[in-house]
Protein backbone atom coordinates (compact mmCIF):
# COMPACT_ATOMS: atom_id res chain seq x y z
CA UNK A 1 0.00 0.00 0.00
CA UNK A 2 1.29 3.47 -0.87
CA UNK A 3 2.09 5.64 2.11
CA UNK A 4 0.20 8.81 2.95
CA UNK A 5 2.47 11.85 2.86
CA UNK A 6 2.13 14.90 5.10
CA UNK A 7 3.80 18.27 5.60
CA UNK A 8 5.41 18.65 9.03
CA UNK A 9 7.84 21.54 8.63
CA UNK A 10 7.91 24.88 6.82
CA UNK A 11 10.89 27.11 6.06
CA UNK A 12 10.63 30.50 4.37
CA UNK A 13 13.05 33.13 3.11
CA UNK A 14 11.01 35.87 1.46
CA UNK A 15 10.79 39.60 0.90
CA UNK A 16 7.84 39.81 3.32
CA UNK A 17 9.48 37.86 6.11
CA UNK A 18 11.94 35.17 7.16
CA UNK A 19 10.33 32.19 8.85
CA UNK A 20 6.79 31.04 8.15
CA UNK A 21 5.18 33.07 10.93
CA UNK A 22 6.44 36.42 9.65
CA UNK A 23 5.68 35.31 6.10
CA UNK A 24 2.11 34.32 6.98
CA UNK A 25 1.44 37.41 9.10
CA UNK A 26 2.59 39.59 6.20
CA UNK A 27 0.43 37.76 3.68
CA UNK A 28 -2.68 38.10 5.82
CA UNK A 29 -1.88 41.78 6.40
CA UNK A 30 -1.56 42.31 2.64
CA UNK A 31 1.96 43.62 3.19
CA UNK A 32 4.03 44.13 0.04
CA UNK A 33 7.66 43.04 -0.17
CA UNK A 34 8.30 45.15 -3.26
CA UNK A 35 11.02 47.81 -3.10
CA UNK A 36 13.58 49.63 -5.21
CA UNK A 37 16.06 47.09 -6.56
CA UNK A 38 19.56 47.14 -5.08
CA UNK A 39 21.30 44.21 -6.80
CA UNK A 40 21.02 45.64 -10.32
CA UNK A 41 21.78 49.20 -11.30
CA UNK A 42 18.44 50.07 -12.86
CA UNK A 43 19.20 53.42 -14.52
CA UNK A 44 19.18 51.85 -18.00
CA UNK A 45 16.00 49.82 -17.37
CA UNK A 46 12.39 50.92 -17.82
CA UNK A 47 11.53 49.44 -14.39
CA UNK A 48 13.25 49.69 -11.01
CA UNK A 49 11.23 47.59 -8.55
CA UNK A 50 11.31 43.97 -7.40
CA UNK A 51 10.89 41.59 -4.50
CA UNK A 52 14.40 41.46 -3.03
CA UNK A 53 15.03 39.97 0.43
CA UNK A 54 16.81 42.75 2.28
CA UNK A 55 17.00 41.31 5.81
CA UNK A 56 18.55 37.92 5.00
CA UNK A 57 21.83 37.35 6.87
CA UNK A 58 23.35 33.96 5.99
CA UNK A 59 25.57 34.11 9.09
CA UNK A 60 22.46 33.47 11.18
CA UNK A 61 22.28 30.05 9.56
CA UNK A 62 25.85 28.97 8.79
CA UNK A 63 29.51 29.71 9.61
CA UNK A 64 31.18 32.61 7.82
CA UNK A 65 33.55 30.32 5.90
CA UNK A 66 30.64 28.37 4.46
CA UNK A 67 28.69 31.50 3.62
CA UNK A 68 31.69 32.81 1.64
CA UNK A 69 31.96 29.56 -0.29
CA UNK A 70 28.31 29.44 -1.32
CA UNK A 71 26.19 31.44 -3.73
CA UNK A 72 23.16 33.37 -2.50
CA UNK A 73 20.71 30.77 -3.79
CA UNK A 74 22.38 27.94 -1.86
CA UNK A 75 22.58 30.15 1.22
CA UNK A 76 18.83 30.76 1.07
CA UNK A 77 18.09 27.09 0.38
CA UNK A 78 20.14 25.99 3.40
CA UNK A 79 18.53 28.66 5.59
CA UNK A 80 15.00 27.66 4.55
CA UNK A 81 15.84 23.98 5.10
CA UNK A 82 17.19 24.71 8.59
CA UNK A 83 14.01 26.59 9.47
CA UNK A 84 11.84 23.78 8.07
CA UNK A 85 13.71 20.97 9.89
CA UNK A 86 13.60 22.91 13.14
CA UNK A 87 9.89 23.57 12.63
CA UNK A 88 9.37 19.82 12.06
CA UNK A 89 11.32 19.19 15.29
CA UNK A 90 13.73 16.75 13.71
CA UNK A 91 17.00 16.34 15.60
CA UNK A 92 20.21 16.11 13.58
CA UNK A 93 21.15 12.80 15.21
CA UNK A 94 17.76 11.32 14.32
CA UNK A 95 18.03 12.41 10.70
CA UNK A 96 21.44 10.79 10.30
CA UNK A 97 19.83 7.38 10.86
CA UNK A 98 17.21 7.82 8.12
CA UNK A 99 17.10 8.04 4.33
CA UNK A 100 16.47 11.78 4.11
CA UNK A 101 16.42 13.17 0.59
CA UNK A 102 16.53 16.62 -0.96
CA UNK A 103 14.55 17.71 -4.00
CA UNK A 104 14.60 21.38 -4.93
CA UNK A 105 13.40 23.41 -7.88
CA UNK A 106 14.97 26.46 -9.46
CA UNK A 107 14.88 28.60 -12.57
CA UNK A 108 18.49 29.74 -12.83
CA UNK A 109 20.11 28.37 -9.66
CA UNK A 110 23.04 30.47 -8.43
CA UNK A 111 23.13 32.56 -11.57
CA UNK A 112 24.69 35.44 -9.62
CA UNK A 113 27.95 33.45 -9.67
CA UNK A 114 27.93 33.43 -13.48
CA UNK A 115 26.97 37.10 -13.60
CA UNK A 116 29.85 37.97 -11.27
CA UNK A 117 32.31 35.88 -13.29
CA UNK A 118 31.19 37.57 -16.48
CA UNK A 119 31.55 41.04 -14.98
CA UNK A 120 34.98 40.22 -13.57
CA UNK A 121 36.15 38.81 -16.90
CA UNK A 122 35.04 41.90 -18.81
CA UNK A 123 36.44 44.42 -16.32
CA UNK A 124 39.54 42.70 -14.94
CA UNK A 125 40.35 39.67 -17.07
CA UNK A 126 39.83 35.93 -16.87
CA UNK A 127 42.57 35.37 -14.31
CA UNK A 128 40.69 37.47 -11.74
CA UNK A 129 37.64 35.17 -11.65
CA UNK A 130 37.46 33.36 -8.34
CA UNK A 131 37.68 29.56 -8.81
CA UNK A 132 34.88 29.08 -6.26
CA UNK A 133 32.44 30.63 -8.76
CA UNK A 134 32.74 27.54 -10.94
CA UNK A 135 31.38 25.42 -8.08
CA UNK A 136 28.49 27.76 -7.29
CA UNK A 137 26.69 28.00 -10.61
CA UNK A 138 25.69 24.44 -11.66
CA UNK A 139 22.17 23.87 -10.37
CA UNK A 140 23.05 20.43 -8.96
CA UNK A 141 25.32 22.06 -6.38
CA UNK A 142 22.38 23.77 -4.64
CA UNK A 143 20.70 20.56 -3.46
CA UNK A 144 24.10 18.94 -2.91
CA UNK A 145 25.11 21.79 -0.60
CA UNK A 146 21.88 21.40 1.36
CA UNK A 147 22.55 17.68 1.74
CA UNK A 148 26.19 18.23 2.75
CA UNK A 149 25.31 20.91 5.30
CA UNK A 150 22.82 18.67 7.12
CA UNK A 151 24.33 15.26 6.31
CA UNK A 152 21.30 14.09 4.34
CA UNK A 153 22.26 10.94 2.43
CA UNK A 154 18.99 10.05 0.68
CA UNK A 155 17.99 10.83 -2.93
CA UNK A 156 19.20 14.21 -4.17
CA UNK A 157 17.82 16.09 -7.15
CA UNK A 158 17.47 19.58 -8.63
CA UNK A 159 14.59 20.28 -11.01
CA UNK A 160 15.32 23.41 -13.12
CA UNK A 161 11.77 23.66 -14.47
CA UNK A 162 11.48 27.42 -14.07
CA UNK A 163 8.29 28.84 -12.56
CA UNK A 164 6.75 25.39 -11.99
CA UNK A 165 9.90 23.91 -10.44
CA UNK A 166 8.76 24.09 -6.80
CA UNK A 167 5.62 22.06 -7.46
CA UNK A 168 7.61 19.63 -9.61
CA UNK A 169 10.08 19.13 -6.75
CA UNK A 170 7.36 18.60 -4.15
CA UNK A 171 5.57 16.16 -6.44
CA UNK A 172 8.74 14.14 -7.02
CA UNK A 173 9.51 14.07 -3.29
CA UNK A 174 5.94 12.92 -2.65
CA UNK A 175 6.44 10.03 -5.08
CA UNK A 176 9.68 8.94 -3.39
CA UNK A 177 7.95 8.86 -0.02
CA UNK A 178 4.76 7.10 -1.02
CA UNK A 179 6.79 4.47 -2.86
CA UNK A 180 9.05 3.93 0.16
CA UNK A 181 12.25 5.11 -1.52
CA UNK A 182 12.92 7.74 1.15
CA UNK A 183 11.82 8.18 4.76
CA UNK A 184 11.87 11.97 4.97
CA UNK A 185 12.16 14.50 2.16
CA UNK A 186 13.20 18.13 2.11
CA UNK A 187 11.40 19.66 -0.88
CA UNK A 188 10.79 23.12 -2.32
CA UNK A 189 12.56 25.72 -4.39
CA UNK A 190 15.04 28.59 -4.32
CA UNK A 191 16.16 31.39 -6.63
CA UNK A 192 18.24 34.48 -5.93
CA UNK A 193 17.61 37.77 -7.71
CA UNK A 194 19.09 37.63 -11.18
CA UNK A 195 20.29 40.33 -13.55
CA UNK A 196 19.64 37.97 -16.46
CA UNK A 197 16.05 37.27 -15.39
CA UNK A 198 15.40 40.94 -14.69
CA UNK A 199 16.81 41.95 -18.07
CA UNK A 200 15.00 39.18 -19.92
CA UNK A 201 11.59 39.92 -18.44
CA UNK A 202 12.08 43.60 -19.20
CA UNK A 203 13.01 42.81 -22.79
CA UNK A 204 9.78 40.87 -23.33
CA UNK A 205 7.84 43.74 -21.71
CA UNK A 206 6.53 41.56 -18.88
CA UNK A 207 7.58 43.72 -15.91
CA UNK A 208 5.22 46.19 -14.22
CA UNK A 209 6.49 49.70 -13.38
CA UNK A 210 5.86 49.56 -9.62
CA UNK A 211 3.27 47.01 -8.51
CA UNK A 212 2.01 43.59 -9.47
CA UNK A 213 -1.78 43.54 -10.02
CA UNK A 214 -2.96 40.01 -10.78
CA UNK A 215 -6.40 39.82 -12.43
CA UNK A 216 -6.82 43.62 -12.47
CA UNK A 217 -7.99 45.14 -15.73
CA UNK A 218 -5.03 47.54 -15.76
CA UNK A 219 -2.33 45.02 -14.84
CA UNK A 220 0.97 45.70 -16.59
CA UNK A 221 3.15 42.73 -15.74
CA UNK A 222 4.92 40.88 -12.98
CA UNK A 223 7.82 41.94 -10.73
CA UNK A 224 10.98 39.87 -10.33
CA UNK A 225 11.61 38.53 -6.83
CA UNK A 226 13.79 36.09 -4.93
CA UNK A 227 13.50 33.70 -2.03
CA UNK A 228 13.32 30.10 -0.88
CA UNK A 229 10.54 27.87 0.35
CA UNK A 230 11.15 24.43 1.84
CA UNK A 231 8.71 21.85 3.18
CA UNK A 232 9.55 18.78 5.25
CA UNK A 233 7.56 15.78 4.01
CA UNK A 234 7.20 12.42 5.74
CA UNK A 235 4.74 9.58 6.06
CA UNK A 236 1.56 10.17 8.00
CA UNK A 237 2.37 7.12 10.11
CA UNK A 238 5.81 8.42 11.12
CA UNK A 239 4.47 11.91 11.84
CA UNK A 240 1.76 10.54 14.13
CA UNK A 241 4.17 8.23 15.93
CA UNK A 242 6.54 11.06 16.81
CA UNK A 243 3.78 13.57 17.64
CA UNK A 244 4.71 16.01 14.88
CA UNK A 245 2.59 18.99 13.91
CA UNK A 246 0.88 18.21 10.61
CA UNK A 247 0.10 21.23 8.46
CA UNK A 248 -1.44 19.43 5.51
CA UNK A 249 -1.49 16.20 3.56
CA UNK A 250 -0.40 15.94 -0.07
CA UNK A 251 -3.05 14.07 -2.02
CA UNK A 252 -1.59 14.22 -5.51
CA UNK A 253 -0.22 16.30 -8.33
CA UNK A 254 -0.48 16.73 -12.07
CA UNK A 255 2.00 17.66 -14.79
CA UNK A 256 1.50 18.81 -18.36
CA UNK A 257 3.15 20.64 -21.22
CA UNK A 258 1.15 22.94 -23.50
CA UNK A 259 3.55 21.99 -26.33
CA UNK A 260 2.64 25.18 -28.18
CA UNK A 261 4.45 28.41 -27.33
CA UNK A 262 7.45 29.37 -25.23
CA UNK A 263 5.85 32.33 -23.42
CA UNK A 264 2.10 32.40 -24.20
CA UNK A 265 0.15 29.96 -21.99
CA UNK A 266 -2.54 27.76 -23.49
CA UNK A 267 -5.78 27.68 -21.42
CA UNK A 268 -6.43 24.08 -22.47
CA UNK A 269 -3.00 23.06 -21.16
CA UNK A 270 -3.61 24.86 -17.87
CA UNK A 271 -7.00 23.19 -17.46
CA UNK A 272 -5.40 19.84 -18.33
CA UNK A 273 -2.88 20.05 -15.50
CA UNK A 274 -5.54 20.98 -12.94
CA UNK A 275 -7.67 18.01 -13.99
CA UNK A 276 -4.64 15.70 -13.82
CA UNK A 277 -3.89 16.86 -10.30
CA UNK A 278 -7.50 16.25 -9.27
CA UNK A 279 -7.49 12.82 -10.91
CA UNK A 280 -4.27 11.85 -9.15
CA UNK A 281 -5.86 12.87 -5.85
CA UNK A 282 -9.08 11.02 -6.78
CA UNK A 283 -11.10 14.21 -6.27
CA UNK A 284 -13.92 16.01 -8.04
CA UNK A 285 -13.44 19.71 -8.77
CA UNK A 286 -16.38 20.53 -6.49
CA UNK A 287 -14.29 19.43 -3.48
CA UNK A 288 -11.69 22.21 -3.91
CA UNK A 289 -12.10 25.06 -1.41
CA UNK A 290 -9.27 27.33 -2.54
CA UNK A 291 -7.03 27.84 -5.57
CA UNK A 292 -3.60 29.38 -5.12
CA UNK A 293 -3.20 30.96 -8.55
CA UNK A 294 -0.03 31.24 -10.57
CA UNK A 295 -1.30 34.79 -11.03
CA UNK A 296 1.74 36.63 -12.36
CA UNK A 297 -0.04 39.88 -13.24
CA UNK A 298 0.82 39.68 -16.93
CA UNK A 299 -2.15 40.18 -19.27
CA UNK A 300 -1.76 36.88 -21.14
CA UNK A 301 -1.08 34.63 -18.13
CA UNK A 302 -3.94 35.88 -15.97
CA UNK A 303 -6.44 35.72 -18.82
CA UNK A 304 -5.40 32.16 -19.73
CA UNK A 305 -5.50 31.02 -16.10
CA UNK A 306 -8.99 32.44 -15.60
CA UNK A 307 -10.25 30.72 -18.76
CA UNK A 308 -8.78 27.44 -17.49
CA UNK A 309 -10.34 27.89 -14.04
CA UNK A 310 -13.72 28.41 -15.72
CA UNK A 311 -13.18 25.22 -17.74
CA UNK A 312 -12.41 23.16 -14.64
CA UNK A 313 -14.74 24.66 -12.04
CA UNK A 314 -17.64 25.93 -14.16
CA UNK A 315 -20.32 27.84 -12.27
CA UNK A 316 -18.36 27.62 -9.01
CA UNK A 317 -15.96 30.36 -10.11
CA UNK A 318 -18.13 33.09 -8.61
CA UNK A 319 -17.75 31.65 -5.11
CA UNK A 320 -14.41 29.78 -5.27
CA UNK A 321 -11.62 31.82 -3.61
CA UNK A 322 -8.63 32.26 -5.97
CA UNK A 323 -5.73 34.45 -4.92
CA UNK A 324 -2.17 35.28 -5.96
CA UNK A 325 0.52 35.99 -3.38
CA UNK A 326 2.79 37.18 -6.21
CA UNK A 327 0.95 40.46 -5.75
CA UNK A 328 3.02 40.79 -2.54
CA UNK A 329 6.22 38.83 -3.29
CA UNK A 330 6.67 39.40 -6.99
CA UNK A 331 7.63 36.36 -9.02
CA UNK A 332 10.25 34.37 -7.12
CA UNK A 333 10.83 32.01 -10.07
CA UNK A 334 11.77 28.49 -8.91
CA UNK A 335 10.79 29.34 -5.35
CA UNK A 336 7.33 30.62 -6.32
CA UNK A 337 5.20 27.48 -6.22
CA UNK A 338 7.08 26.20 -3.15
CA UNK A 339 6.25 29.39 -1.26
CA UNK A 340 2.70 29.08 -2.55
CA UNK A 341 2.52 25.46 -1.33
CA UNK A 342 3.55 26.75 2.08
CA UNK A 343 0.81 29.38 1.86
CA UNK A 344 -1.70 26.63 0.97
CA UNK A 345 -0.54 24.53 3.93
CA UNK A 346 -1.04 27.49 6.27
CA UNK A 347 -4.43 28.30 4.76
CA UNK A 348 -5.50 24.74 5.54
CA UNK A 349 -4.03 24.87 9.05
CA UNK A 350 -5.21 28.36 10.00
CA UNK A 351 -8.52 28.74 8.17
CA UNK A 352 -7.69 31.90 6.23
CA UNK A 353 -6.74 32.55 2.61
CA UNK A 354 -4.37 35.39 1.72
CA UNK A 355 -5.55 38.22 -0.52
CA UNK A 356 -4.60 39.40 -3.98
CA UNK A 357 -3.47 42.94 -3.20
CA UNK A 358 -3.34 45.91 -5.58
CA UNK A 359 -6.68 44.90 -7.08
CA UNK A 360 -8.53 48.02 -8.21
CA UNK A 361 -10.52 47.44 -11.40
CA UNK A 362 -12.37 44.23 -12.31
CA UNK A 363 -11.56 42.71 -15.69
CA UNK A 364 -14.33 41.11 -17.75
CA UNK A 365 -11.73 38.58 -18.97
CA UNK A 366 -10.83 37.57 -15.40
CA UNK A 367 -14.18 36.88 -13.80
CA UNK A 368 -13.09 35.04 -10.69
CA UNK A 369 -13.26 35.68 -6.95
CA UNK A 370 -9.68 36.88 -6.47
CA UNK A 371 -10.00 37.63 -2.71
CA UNK A 372 -9.36 41.28 -3.42
CA UNK A 373 -7.08 43.16 -1.03
CA UNK A 374 -8.13 41.64 2.31
CA UNK A 375 -7.76 38.07 3.63
CA UNK A 376 -10.79 35.89 4.09
CA UNK A 377 -11.73 33.37 6.73
CA UNK A 378 -12.39 30.13 4.85
CA UNK A 379 -12.50 26.54 6.03
CA UNK A 380 -10.00 25.10 3.55
CA UNK A 381 -10.11 21.32 3.41
CA UNK A 382 -8.73 21.01 -0.14
CA UNK A 383 -6.39 23.46 -1.86
CA UNK A 384 -5.08 23.44 -5.44
CA UNK A 385 -1.71 25.09 -6.05
CA UNK A 386 -1.20 26.17 -9.68
CA UNK A 387 2.18 26.80 -11.32
CA UNK A 388 2.89 27.45 -14.99
CA UNK A 389 6.33 27.92 -16.54
CA UNK A 390 7.98 29.08 -19.75
CA UNK A 391 7.68 26.48 -22.45
CA UNK A 392 4.18 25.60 -21.27
CA UNK A 393 5.51 23.41 -18.45
CA UNK A 394 2.76 23.17 -15.85
CA UNK A 395 2.41 21.56 -12.43
CA UNK A 396 -0.56 21.44 -10.08
CA UNK A 397 -0.43 20.23 -6.47
CA UNK A 398 -3.34 19.15 -4.25
CA UNK A 399 -3.05 19.66 -0.50
CA UNK A 400 -5.61 18.66 2.10
CA UNK A 401 -6.59 18.92 5.73
CA UNK A 402 -5.62 15.56 7.22
CA UNK A 403 -9.02 15.24 8.90
CA UNK A 404 -10.65 15.43 5.47
CA UNK A 405 -9.01 12.16 4.45
CA UNK A 406 -8.95 10.11 7.67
Amino acid sequence: MKQRVVVTGLGVISSVGIGWRKFWDSLLAGRSGISKIRYVGTAAYPTQYGGEVHDFDPLQFMPVAEARRLGRGAQMAIAATKLALEDAKWGWDELSLLRVGVCLGTTMADIQALEDADSTWVKQGEERIRPSRAMQYPSCTMSANVARHFGLTGPNLMIPNACAAGNYAIGYAYDLLRLGRAEVMVAGGADPFSRIAFTGFNRIFAVAPEKCQPFDKNRQGTLIGEGAGVLVLESYKRAKERGATIYAEILGYGLSCDARHMTIPDPDGLARVMRRALNDANLLAEKVDYVSAHGTGTPANDKAECIAIHQVFGSRVSTLPVSSIKSMLGHTMGAASALEAISCSLAIKCGYVPPTINFETPDSECQIDCVANVPREVCVSIALNNSFAFGGNNAGLILSDVKATT
